[in-house]
């Protein structure tokens, strides 16, 4: 699965804007605005969720899941679980 924030990093990694993803991945412009505005886990149907995490693997981008190691080299981006936040 992917993270809503997982997906705004993604789009700033290639730096493209909303539009441009939409365009990679197949989808609509209104349907990346709103997986973005989600919080949490995005939900979506499995067809949408393919076509974008399709769209992104084909630009270059590696989506890591909790505890997940990298199997390819290059620059990425994690959050960390406890970030020291109140």
């Amino acid at each position: 699965m992917i993270t809503a924030a997982q997906l705004r990093a993604a789009r700033a990694l290639l730096g493209i804007d909303q539009r441009q993803l939409a365009e990679l991945s197949g989808l609509s412009l209104p349907t990346i605005q709103r997986m973005e505005a989600s919080s949490g886990l995005i939900r979506g149907n499995v067809d949408s969720l393919t076509k974008l995490v399709a769209g992104l693997t084909t630009a270059g981008i590696e989506l890591l899941g909790e505890g997940a190691a990298s199997a390819a080299t290059g620059r990425g981006v994690r959050l960390m679980k406890d970030r020291g936040e109140p």
